[in-house]
């Protein structure tokens, strides 16, 4: 892993328009609202947060599946850099083999009408990386191992394999082009617990390995604690606090971030942990609240909190959190009675 990003978000912005017709009334969505981040090269790189908080638009805004209405997206490897915001076609073209993204569901991912190894082939085919079937079949083989598929499992079909084995498969196709940043959006939230861990292995492995940049969306802290280096929690559309993963877990900086780490399961038995309830629904992103969004659910407001919106400020080496009262309140510790 090096300093130098990969990508690099500035003030992104990701707006859909509501309501169709002559007579409907038309709404204005910011499914992503003024996001700014940075994502090393050769990193793990997670993005957690509620449903609905705009983790899958982000991710998909970064690989040029969604629109970019505000702000930029520069991409940047030893070989081009391009401003995703004012690319050609060609251009785009060239960036598809560079990112890639890995689905949920493996189980819908892949078509039942095709068979492992035309799965993982058709990125090269559809490209035209490789000249010839030969040349396609070798790097179809090479990758497989590499994802611990075996020559027996290419010629099988997708219906004949485990959930684990077809997420494998999954990850193969997104590799075979040789990308340079791959999106694993929730790609192990349909796993048993075993057979997480068993992915999760499979993809650190593959990081290493290859060096590639891992931007890693899920709604589970604890799965994000055991692969990524750092972590961005989101909310209704923003960016609210990133950190280094060791330094989020021992120390959160805002009141989202803690209500979401006391609901991780304790292994320990004999501990009394109960996870901090959070009052009311996310609101709607069509009507966000004034001022700071997570007011209307945090025990800490105030009345500044209602008013003015935080800043996404640096409060440590690398940390950073959009609380008015970060300072002020230790969130590491469960609030007494009366603290807001």
């Amino acid at each position: 892993m090096t300093d130098a990003p990969i990508i690099e978000v500035e003030d992104l912005t990701v707006r859909y328009t509501l309501g169709h017709g002559l007579l409907s009334q038309k709404t204005d969505l910011n499914a992503v609202d003024g996001v700014s981040l940075s994502i090393g090269r050769g990193s793990f790189f997670g993005l957690v947060g509620e449903s609905g908080s705009g983790k899958t638009t982000l991710g998909r805004a970064l690989l040029c599946a969604a629109p970019i209405s505000d702000g930029k997206v520069i991409y940047s490897d030893d070989e081009v850099r391009l401003d995703l915001a004012a690319m050609s076609k060609a251009e785009l073209k060239d960036y598809r083999k560079r990112a890639q993204l890995i689905f949920q569901d493996p189980y819908a991912a892949l078509s039942p009408r095709m068979t492992v190894r035309d799965i993982i082939a058709e990125p090269l085919e559809v490209m035209r990386l490789t000249r010839n079937r030969a040349e396609t079949d070798a790097r179809v083989r090479e990758i497989a191992a590499s994802c611990r598929l075996n020559l027996e499992h290419l010629r099988r079909f997708p219906h004949a394999f485990s959930g684990g084995q077809r997420q494998r498969i999954s990850i193969a196709r997104a590799l075979v082009s040789g990308p340079r940043l791959v999106v694993a959006d929730e790609s192990v939230a349909a796993l048993d617990v075993s057979i997480q861990a068993d992915v999760l292995n499979l993809l650190r492995k593959i990081q290493r390995e290859m060096g590639i940049s891992f931007l890693f969306i899920s709604h589970d802290l604890s799965v994000v604690a055991h692969v990524c280096d750092n972590v961005a929690v989101m909310y209704l559309g923003q960016l609210i606090e990133t950190a280094p993963t060791r330094d989020l877990f021992a120390r959160p900086r805002h009141p989202y971030t803690r209500a979401l780490l006391s609901a991780i399961p304790s292994l320990d038995p004999d501990a009394r942990k109960t996870a901090e309830k959070l009052e009311g629904e996310i609101p709607s992103p069509t009507a966000p609240p004034p001022g700071c969004k997570f007011h209307t659910r945090c025990r800490f407001s105030r009345a500044r909190c209602r008013s003015e919106v935080p800043v996404l400020r640096e409060l440590a080496p690398g940390h950073r959190a959009a609380c008015h009262f970060a300072e002020e309140f230790d969130f590491t510790r469960a609030a007494q009675p009366g603290a807001a």
